[in-house]
């Protein structure tokens, strides 16, 4: 992919990595993709984002105290991860089942999965992490909002200059560890961390490309005639389809990002 190449092509070309080669992103090029995410629009312009990049041993320092903290139970999330009972659950489900498939690893193999957490923990490889903050503005929920259009564009910048990244948003489940070793003030709450570098290609588990329900599912149209295969009758919305899930499924995986 390169940085002129059409955005619709950016935009489906973008998937998560879990393996990442070592090589470090140039810092010219990591500051491109800061200046691209740095375009985000934001609630009254306030820009929320509070992030922190680490490469080199700081890294790997990161990552030390991330297994450790795994291996020690020492959970610290600064927001809940319910995926509910229905379709969302059931998404992740899946997702969580295809991914460790890829990872070869079996539904009853529990140590391979623990294998794949840690992987997951110290960012798959890859040489950089981008933890994303959020200030204590009301309830954050606005904030958030922001930091994930922000996300989006750090992403798809990456995609544009040819190399890949993976939201983690298991790396908040140990925001104090993060908060530690980091030196952040313990206002500034996780969101989650954007690890990110040049993929392993070679890698299976990097071809997946997970899929995304129809358009019916997530939008409802109102007086907007074509863009969806409208039901007949006299209904003046095209309603999201009331079916409780994607497909069927009876995994209990939890997902590994």
């Amino acid at each position: 992919m390169v940085a002129d190449a059409p955005f619709t092509d950016v935009v489906r070309a973008r998937r998560s990595a879990r393996r990442f080669l070592p090589t470090p992103v140039p810092a010219a090029d990591i500051r491109a993709v800061l200046e691209d995410a740095q375009q985000a629009p934001s609630n009254s312009n306030t820009q929320p984002w509070v992030v922190h990049l680490v490469s080199g041993p700081a890294r790997d320092t990161l990552a030390q105290a991330l297994l450790d903290a795994f291996e020690q139970e020492r959970t610290s999330p600064d927001f809940t991860g319910d995926y509910g009972d229905g379709v969302h659950q059931e998404r992740s489900q899946q997702q969580a089942a295809v991914t460790y498939a890829a990872h070869g690893v079996e539904r009853s193999d529990h140590e391979g999965r623990r294998d794949v957490v840690r992987a997951n923990l110290d960012f798959y490889g890859a040489p950089h992490v981008a933890l994303l903050f959020l200030p204590p503005l009301g309830d954050r929920v606005r904030a958030a909002g922001d930091v994930g259009m922000y996300a989006q564009n750090f992403l798809l910048s990456l995609t544009a200059r040819g190399y890949r990244g993976i939201p983690q948003a298991v790396l908040s489940v140990y925001a104090d560890t993060v908060r530690d070793v980091l030196q952040v003030p313990a206002e500034l709450k996780l969101l989650f961390g954007i690890s990110f570098g040049t993929a392993d290609e070679e890698a299976e588990v990097n071809h997946l490309k997970m899929p995304r329900v129809p358009l019916q599912r997530s939008v409802v149209v109102h007086d907007t005639p074509g863009v969806l295969h409208e039901r007949s009758g006299p209904d003046r919305a095209s309603r999201v389809a009331a079916a409780p899930s994607d497909t069927p499924t009876t995994s209990t995986e939890e997902s590994p990002t």
